[in-house]
């Protein structure tokens, strides 16, 4: 080989040790997220895009996440939480896992959309449905309450996914405004008449194929479902809850920096960006994810029902709490 062949030999070498430095030495945010993947993968990649930061994820379940980074503690190597629903946050905060959320990042949503205590952010908020089969069902015929779901005469013609993540806070919002008793016995009539799915999909797609007339989901699923299927293939519709049902729960999806995070800043840095007119922005018009963004002026997705139209119950993140007795119940009622 001879002299100005070995020289390019070792400038590629030395540029290749260099970026492989550079690569090590660039900070990075180890994030532990329950939200939907495609979506988290899009705020990913803007985020890195803008800040230089690598984001780092690990995905499953909220609640399975939550267990797991208790049983971490100190030695969890997450820097931020994100989930679908309060009550994991609501738990860990009471564990004290959480450290304060920068007040320009709260300044971003509403104030009861996020911590009491500040000690982590609301990012979007969801919608809990009832939908049915067009084709099997009017809907003069839909129950006036979630309630009533629980009567005989809605014997097999329900879906529910009750391991789902999402159904805890919808039996922890009937717990807190209906008490014990009546929502143990709701949960016995959905043992009673529901068929069982392992996750909301399931459930979706259930109905939409007539193997039962409804099921009890968030709105994200079927405008999902509807996105992939088209107009003619979508055989359900959605009946949205009115007179602040409990079963017109409307619940939030937030995040949080670990108090132990191992790069607080770029663990901040995310949360701020995750609630900034540019992340909210491509949330509504991603057609992934069909969720109501809590920034201020910026519209939802136009399949979902404008969140000013919708007739939640009063269910305060306070009053939802941490969801710790709802596996209980569901045990009791034979649903787990």
């Amino acid at each position: 080989m001879n002299f100005p062949a070995i020289a390019r030999v070792l400038l590629l070498a030395t540029v290749a040790s260099l970026c492989a430095r550079a690569a090590m030495a660039a900070p990075s945010v180890i994030l532990y997220s329950a939200q939907h993947e495609q979506m988290v993968n899009l705020l990913v990649k803007d985020f890195e895009k803008l800040s230089g930061v690598v984001v780092k994820v690990r995905h499953g379940e909220g609640p399975q996440l939550a267990a797991q980074l208790l049983k971490e503690g100190a030695a969890s190597p997450a820097d931020v939480y994100f989930t679908e629903n309060s009550p994991e946050l609501t738990l860990l905060e009471q564990k004290g896992m959480f450290a304060k959320v920068a007040p320009a990042a709260l300044a971003e949503v509403p104030v009861r959309s996020s911590s009491p205590s500040g000690q982590w952010l609301g990012v979007l908020a969801r919608e809990n449905v009832l939908v049915y089969n067009s084709t099997l069902l009017d809907a003069k015929q839909l129950p006036v309450s979630m309630l009533d779901l629980a009567g005989p005469a809605w014997k097999g013609k329900i879906a529910i996914a009750p391991e789902d993540a999402d159904f805890l806070p919808l039996v922890g919002a009937m717990l807190a405004l209906k008490g014990h008793d009546v929502t143990l016995n709701w949960l016995k009539g959905m043992r009673d008449n529901a068929q069982m799915y392992d996750d909301s999909e399931g459930v979706a797609a259930a109905v939409n194929r007539g193997s039962v007339a409804v099921g009890i989901l968030n709105s994200y699923y079927w405008a999902r479902m509807h996105v992939q299927l088209g107009d003619k293939a979508t055989r359900s519709a959605l009946h949205h809850f009115g007179n602040s049902d409990v079963g017109a729960l409307v619940n939030v999806s937030g995040a949080a920096v670990l108090k132990t995070a191992h790069n607080p800043e770029g663990a901040q840095q995310f949360l701020t960006y995750l609630v900034s007119e540019r992340a909210q922005q491509l949330m509504a018009k991603s057609k992934v994810d069909f969720e109501y963004p809590l920034h201020p002026g910026i519209a939802a997705d136009p399949l979902l029902k404008p969140l000013d139209q919708l007739s939640p119950p009063a269910v305060s993140i306070e009053m939802l709490g941490n969801a710790i007795e709802v596996p209980k119940l569901l045990r009791q009622a034979g649903l787990l």
